[in-house]
């Protein structure tokens, strides 16, 4: 017999520094769950990604048990990272924070694939390309 779900939370987490501290801990603790046991399972799985923000769906069941799955950093973190940025432009039309090129488009597009609506690599980045844009980031030829 399947569990039945209670609710289902999304979360954006440093990879590996999940704690029960806010906005996980509250989060989780209102309906029921095992933070520690959440935080630990969290923080084994993303070991690897040390340094990005991971978005996690955690489904919770009515018996309080959880299952949760990873989702690939955002379009903008991963963007920020290559171009070496803490936040993109205030004003995108007067002032550009940043420069990536199509080599880290396209890495980015790859990575992302598996999230975005298509099955092109040109298309997913056309797609990043345009988050680039939209955050003050020039893409370079």
């Amino acid at each position: 017999m399947a569990k039945l779900i209670k609710t289902t939370l999304k979360l954006q987490i440093e990879a590996g520094k999940a704690n029960p501290a806010p906005p996980i801990g509250p989060a989780l603790g209102q309906h029921g769950v095992n933070i520690q046991d959440f935080c630990k399972q969290f923080n084994d799985a993303t070991k690897d990604m040390t340094g990005d923000v991971v978005p996690a769906e955690i489904t919770i069941y009515q018996d309080r048990t959880f299952d949760f799955k990873l989702k690939t950093p955002p379009a903008s973190a991963l963007l920020k990272k290559a171009a070496g940025v803490e936040k993109g432009s205030k004003d995108i039309l007067k002032s550009k924070v940043g420069k990536v090129s199509r080599e880290d488009i396209r890495k980015i597009a790859e990575r992302k694939m598996i999230d975005l609506n298509t099955d092109n690599v040109e298309e997913a980045e056309k797609i990043i390309a345009g988050t680039a844009k939209s955050m003050g980031i020039e893409v370079m030829d």
